[in-house]
């Protein structure tokens, strides 16, 4: 293990600043042996040192603003020298404050638009070199997914997710992704920060690009329903309450009109709806209501559909007069009275014989 860069004078170039944490990075290495401890320690200080010195000059300080020359050197050096790999890599053989400066570097990076002659290094286009950094490492999005098993790190990963959620690209990779999946179990962990953390992400990449999710959604349509119903059925009253409210959302975007036809089409997802507006919890039993009204206000009806909504009539209307929420709400009460109306209105399915 090479230690030679403690030798080092203070950099005198943003460019070298960077070379340095490289090196830094380099050299946590977590199997080093008992006689290595006060070295690694050294290294783990130097890291950290030059990490907060790379936020600083990507975002300034308490006393000074930052350098645009300065900025875009690191930026520049931070996708050359694989520094973005290093952070997901290394981010638990950091300290607390590190890994939150880290993140800091991570979307200062991700955001940073370079100028023409930076980017090109002789006057070529501008651009993203973090993202496009990214974009050609989408194994790195998947280690950050899988970082949620790691309650050290699991929160500073969020973060940098959701910094990666800002773009289509990336989003995209995601959802694609085989590790999406794994967001199924992570929203049910049992560390209430972890699970909600991770769910805060896992809302953020199904709702922030319209036109990637409805593709993803699309495509998928059937394996991701039938692992997000286990969300909707789970113990856990969170999870419920925040997957309903996220179902809701989902359907209720405008540029989503197909996934809703579809979903809404679905008898299973119906029965699912009418037993979960019966939960105990009012604040369950709202949100699911928001999803209900969607069935039976759809005027084109699946005859599957009208035939539950007709068989259950009575029942769905002695539950809608008694139905209320805490507190006022007049366009619950207007959409209320306008369910009542259609399931009256429904015709008594025929018996078979």
């Amino acid at each position: 293990m090479s230690f030679s860069f403690f030798k080092q004078l203070k950099p005198k170039t943003a460019a070298e600043l960077v070379r340095q944490a490289r090196d830094s990075l380099l050299s946590l290495d977590t199997k080093t042996t008992v006689a290595d401890v006060r070295l690694l320690e050294k290294a783990l200080e130097e890291a950290e040192k030059n990490i907060k010195a790379m936020k600083d000059m990507l975002l300034g300080d308490s006393d000074t603003e930052p350098s645009l020359e300065n900025v875009a050197e690191v930026t520049m050096e931070v996708c050359k020298l694989d520094i973005l790999e290093l952070f997901v890599h290394k981010l638990a053989a950091l300290g607390w404050e590190a890994r939150k400066d880290a993140v800091h570097v991570w979307g200062a990076v991700l955001r940073q638009q370079l100028p023409a002659a930076s980017a090109g290094g002789g006057g070529g286009g501008g651009g993203q070199c973090g993202l496009e950094y990214l974009e050609n490492h989408g194994e790195l999005l998947d280690s950050l997914i899988s970082c949620y098993e790691n309650k050290e790190i699991a929160l500073n990963c969020g973060n940098m997710l959701r910094e990666c959620a800002r773009y289509p690209s990336l989003v995209k990779y995601m959802l694609e992704s085989a590790s999406f999946d794994l967001f199924f179990k992570f929203v049910q962990m049992p560390n209430f920060d972890i699970a909600s953390d991770a769910f805060a992400t896992f809302k953020e990449l199904l709702t922030r690009h319209n036109a990637i999710v409805v593709a993803y959604l699309t495509s998928h349509y059937s394996e991701f329903f039938a692992s997000f119903d286990k969300l909707l059925e789970s113990d856990n009253y969170v999870t419920r309450r925040q997957s309903l409210k996220l179902l809701s959302d989902i359907l209720l975007e405008r540029s989503n009109s197909t996934i809703m036809l579809m979903y809404i089409s679905d008898a299973r997802n119906l029965r699912m709806m009418m037993n979960l507006i019966k939960d105990p919890s009012k604040n369950i039993q709202s949100s699911a209501f928001h999803v209900f009204k969607v069935f039976v206000a759809n005027p084109n009806k699946a005859p599957q559909i009208v035939n539950i909504l007709s068989k259950n009539r009575d029942k769905l209307l002695r539950f809608l007069d008694n139905f209320h929420l805490d507190k006022e709400d007049e366009q619950f009460e207007e959409e209320k009275e306008l369910l009542v109306k259609e399931i009256e209105g429904l015709q008594s399915p025929p018996r078979n014989r």
